[in-house]
C-alpha cells in the first residue's frame, strides 16, 4: 500500500501526541498521591525540561525526520514515517520506559521524567501537524 508522502507528517504527528498524551497520563496518576505542592513542582519542573530539551535535542530529530520525509518519492509505504535509526530509537525508548516502570524508584519520581518526554512529544508533534496542513495546502 503506497500513500502520498505528506500523509507521514499527519502518521508521525498523530504518533508522537498519543505517545505523548501517554506519558503524560501515566504522570498524572503517579502524581496523584501527591501534595498540590509537589505536583506544581513535578509539573512545572517537566514544562521547562520539555521546553529546554526540545529547543536543544528533539527539534533537531523533528527537523531532521521532516527534512528526511520531504525529500521521500512522492508515494511511500505508510511506515516510512520514520527511518530506521527512528524504529531502534522508538525501541530503545519502550525498552527504557518498560525498565523504568518496573524499577523500585517511586512512581512520583518517575512522574517528572515521564512528563518531560511527554511534553516533548507534544511540542515535537505540533512541527509535523504544521508541515502536513502546509504540504495539503500546497497541493491545492
Amino acid at each position: 500500500m503506497q500513500i502520498s508522502r505528506h500523509w507521514l507528517f499527519l502518521i508521525s504527528g498523530v504518533v508522537w501526541t498519543l505517545v505523548g498524551v501517554m506519558l503524560w497520563s501515566r504522570a498524572i496518576l503517579w502524581s496523584a498521591g501527591s501534595t498540590v505542592e509537589g505536583e506544581v513542582i513535578i509539573f512545572g519542573t517537566s514544562i521547562i525540561v520539555a521546553a529546554v530539551g526540545y529547543r536543544f535535542g528533539f527539534s533537531k530529530v523533528v527537523k531532521k525526520n521532516t527534512d528526511r520525509i520531504s525529500a521521500l518519492p512522492a508515494r511511500v509505504n505508510p511506515f516510512s514515517f520514520t527511518g530506521r535509526r527512528g524504529y531502534l530509537m522508538i525501541g530503545i525508548m519502550i525498552s527504557m520506559g518498560i525498565v523504568l516502570r518496573n524499577s523500585a524508584l517511586p512512581k512520583s519520581y518517575l512522574s517528572i521524567p515521564y512528563a518531560s518526554m511527554g511534553g516533548v512529544l507534544l511540542l515535537g508533534s505540533i512541527t509535523f501537524y504544521r508541515n502536513f496542513f502546509e504540504a495539503r495546502q500546497s497541493q491545492e
